[in-house]
């Protein structure tokens, strides 16, 4: 069944607008635990943005201490070294919280979001290099692609565990023609073919990047998929429904509902 990790982003984009712990990531990280989730994503950027380099370390902490089953994943761009304002590079974030699992992100310090695979043509001697360390340091790694059947060959040969599929050019299809148009059947059909490629090279399939209630039900009939990342639909849907119920809907969107819910 698919499993779901909940990006908590937005929460610390909300709370990093004012002064202050509020809204708690790590909060909302017990709630979204205690629904269900089987797993919680972060995304620190260089910017301090929203994820912030403590609440990364205050995670792992409570993931280790309190919730060892939970998978902690850390995406982020491998090439974004420390910084003046305190973000401490990519590096040392992983070698210092050791997550279950990193995804590989190659997004600019200037991208409002992730909109883009890797291009393992150009880039991978240095990502071959950059999964050993990682591997080294106990984690799992997926890398961020495109449904492309070549780049994700290539994904299988420079060592990766997992690649996660953007899904943005699939949810932007279903929100403009309707989730069972011909358009967003043949968009699924591309991420099909992508998975399958995937998993017949013995790479995991995660998927995410705009993937919600409306959408899921479809995507999820792509049956490698193993793991799907949601914060920001999710967290949208919190703001009327609560971030509890919120999560049992998505459980249910991905088809693995928690059993006692």
């Amino acid at each position: 069944m698919i499993q779901l990790s909940v990006n908590l982003n937005k929460i610390a984009l909300l709370r990093n607008s004012r002064t202050g712990q509020t809204p708690s990531v790590l909060s909302a990280a017990k709630t979204v635990i205690s629904a269900g989730a089987h797993g919680i994503t972060v995304h620190p950027r260089p910017d301090q943005r929203h994820i912030r380099p403590d609440d990364v370390y205050a995670l792992s902490e409570l993931l280790n201490s309190e919730y060892p089953d939970i998978e902690f994943n850390i995406e982020g761009n491998p090439s974004a070294g420390p910084r003046e304002n305190g973000y401490p590079g990519f590096d040392a974030l992983i070698n210092k919280t050791r997550p279950h699992q990193c995804t590989l992100v190659p997004d600019g310090d200037n991208q409002l979001t992730s909109d883009h695979g890797w291009d393992l043509e150009k880039h991978a001697d240095s990502v071959s290099r950059m999964i050993e360390k990682y591997h080294h340091w106990g984690a799992r790694v997926s890398l961020f692609m495109d449904p492309d059947e070549a780049q994700i060959t290539l994904a299988s040969q420079v060592g990766a565990d997992r690649i996660e599929l953007y899904t943005g050019p699939f949810a932007d299809t279903v929100q403009r023609y309707g989730v069972d148009a011909r358009q967003s059947l043949d968009s699924l059909a591309v991420y099909a073919l992508a998975a399958q490629h995937a998993a017949q090279l013995g790479l995991g399939v995660n998927a995410g990047h705009d993937l919600n209630l409306q959408n899921l039900p479809l995507f999820r009939t792509i049956t490698p998929i193993l793991e799907v990342s949601i914060g920001h639909a999710l967290i949208c849907d919190a703001l009327n429904k609560g971030l509890f119920q919120t999560v049992l809907e998505y459980l249910h969107g991905v088809g693995n509902p928690p059993k006692n819910h």
